[in-house]
């Protein structure tokens, strides 16, 4: 009896001191708005992101679109509610914080998780205005709609719904109601007790994959499991079950890639002209990606995304011994424009973080981006008749195709050729302050697109690397439940990635199935300019740029009518779209 008095007086210090902090760490601090952020002005052509370096043994530096030092702001304490199977991350992070490695770096949960994409995937305002678009577009199927995408990104709301048989519903009373009994939970994103609950019966088969993933609908709070992957002694196990309702159980599940593939390989049904479900379209397929890649022989997602500390954590206030491994919560993606949204915009988009948080979350995405993601050379350089011959090289690093998961994202060339004078004298794939890519047809007429191509020998040619749907009478689209099929995809393929005997999901289309250079692991093409009379030495610049959200995906959301699209759209046109630079490399021929 003393020592489970102890325990529970142990948790009501614990949270004491966690209330304390936490409202000190509120003291003298602006709230932020708008007024005092800057946007530095950009010429045509000029990506924001690239600070542009002349001599070639220099990286270059990802800059995220200039900000004059924003007013610092505080982010709302993490929820504590519970529901029947699952409580706020608020009940977690009371013990799980002040966790520092053995290099002295502050690696505590709550500090890297709150400011991640998953932390805000149910506040992310493209994703909830895309949602509310494909209910104005088809709204027979609102009830279908809402509950798919709620089912990961507002999962444990829509759980707590499910396991009673209530169709998961995100608008007017729904999970982003204030007053919905679920509002704290279903804005609590993909929380810990999310992934932590989640069992391992069905991983990598086809019922586990959009948002298939199996929690236990039976189980009292208070006997429920926890999964982490660690053996846990009975005393620190008796000691979470009273502060938290949970019982911490080793799960050697948690590092799988399969995990992470119950809501990153998504099926999204579609539409035919009689506006009839006919079929499902492959929206993202990560995991099937990454199985047919040579990562998926050792390499998982938790393992680039979730970086191992340096040495043992001590992973709770509680005690216990110091753990290793210890993965990081980073998360770490590509969607920079998105955080600089919730840098900018964080009051009004309710974020539980700081913009501390969120600048350090910027920093992570970066250096991501900057060396582990892709590279490119330029190799072959030739004058012959006034005409510059090359061969440009690209390789991705990652485990998937690059670009990735939802079909807005795209990366690019951005090729130039400067004289003597350094007078641009040809230059491809530049992009414009609206975010767009000049040269684009897709950017320029929502019924076309750019070819893919294995020669550049003209500014009118652009080599974007994207994934274009297409409806089932072939017309281009951005409607997610029109989406049929691929007319292009020529997203570079990931390391060990053979494109004839991979499964249809995730097959090249378009020109790239021909192109025997387009093979895993990248992509080669050729450059003949035309020099037309100009003097060398001629310097030669590719960049391989990157936008989460491709202009036409915007472009195809305006003029809707309602509140969600419209604050979208407004945020849109304040922030520049501005690409990050991934790669960059520079030639001089004379």
């Amino acid at each position: 009896m003393g020592g489970r008095i102890y325990e529970i007086l142990l948790f009501i210090v614990l949270f004491i001191l966690a209330f304390i902090t936490s409202c000190s760490a509120t003291e003298n601090v602006e709230p932020m708005t708008a007024e005092p952020i800057t946007i530095e002005p950009t010429s045509p052509g000029t990506p924001v992101l690239a600070e542009q370096k002349e001599s070639p043994p220099q990286e270059p530096t990802l800059l995220v679109t200039k900000i004059e030092k924003p007013s610092a702001f505080n982010g709302d304490h993490l929820p504590i509610q519970r529901g029947e199977l699952f409580s706020g991350s608020g009940g977690c992070v009371i013990c799980h914080n002040n966790m520092v490695d053995e290099a002295g770096e502050d690696v505590s949960i709550d500090r890297t998780w709150r400011s991640t994409m998953m932390a805000n995937s149910a506040r992310d305002p493209y994703w909830l205005a895309s949602v509310k678009a494909e209910v104005i577009s088809n709204p027979e199927l609102q009830k279908v709609i809402e509950d798919k995408c709620a089912t990961c990104h507002m999962s444990m709301a829509r759980t707590e719904d499910a396991a009673h048989g209530i169709v998961g519903k995100i608008f007017d009373d729904g999970y982003l109601n204030p007053k919905h009994e679920y509002h704290p939970l279903a804005m609590d994103g993909v929380a810990c007790n999310t992934c932590h609950q989640i069992r391992p019966e069905n991983f990598g088969e086809t019922d586990s994959f959009s948002g298939g993933f199996i929690i236990d609908h039976q189980t009292p709070m208070g006997e429920r499991e926890n999964f982490g992957p660690y053996e846990i002694e009975d005393k620190l196990a008796k000691m979470m079950k009273n502060a938290s309702g949970f019982i911490p159980v080793e799960g050697e599940h948690m590092a799988q890639s399969e995990l992470c593939g119950t809501c990153h390989n998504l099926y999204t049904p579609y539409l035919n002209v009689n506006d009839e479900i006919a079929g499902v379209f492959p929206e993202q397929t990560i995991y099937n990606e990454w199985l047919n890649s040579s990562f998926s022989n050792g390499k998982t997602c938790q393992g680039c995304h979730m970086p191992q500390a340096q040495g043992n954590v001590q992973i709770s206030t509680t005690g216990g011994p110091p753990r290793s491994p210890f993965y990081e919560h980073l998360f770490v993606g590509g969607n920079t424009y998105m955080m600089q949204l919730f840098l900018i915009f964080g009051p009004q988009l309710g974020v539980t973080a700081d913009s501390e948080h969120f600048v350090a979350t910027l920093s992570n995405i970066e250096e991501q981006l900057r060396q582990r993601t892709a590279e490119l050379m330029i190799t072959d350089l030739r004058i012959d008749e006034q005409h510059l011959y090359g061969t440009i090289q690209l390789d991705n690093l990652v485990g998937h195709k690059l670009p990735t998961g939802f079909p807005s994202r795209r990366v690019w060339l951005h090729v130039t050729v400067r004289d003597e004078n350094g007078e641009v004298i040809f230059e491809s794939g530049s992009v414009n302050p609206d975010g767009s890519i000049d040269g684009n047809d897709n950017d320029k007429n929502p019924t076309q697109f750019e070819s893919h191509y294995t020669l550049i020998n003209s500014t009118d040619q652009v080599q974007i690397y994207e994934s274009i749907m297409v409806n089932t009478e072939g017309e281009l689209t951005t409607t997610l439940l029109r989406g049929a099929s691929y007319i292009k995809d020529n997203r570079l393929p990931q390391q060990g990635f053979e494109k004839t005997e991979v499964e249809e999901d995730i097959v090249p289309y378009g020109e790239a199935m021909q192109d025997a250079d387009f093979s895993g692991g990248g992509d080669a093409l050729e450059l003949n300019i035309d020099l037309g009379g100009a003097l060398g030495p001629f310097k030669v610049t590719v960049e391989l740029l990157y936008q989460s959200i491709g202009y036409r995906w915007a472009q195809n959301l305006q003029g809707i009518d309602a509140p969600e699209v419209e604050r979208f759209m407004e945020y849109y046109q304040s922030v520049p779209n501005s690409p990050v630079v991934i790669s960059r490399a520079e030639a001089v021929i004379d």
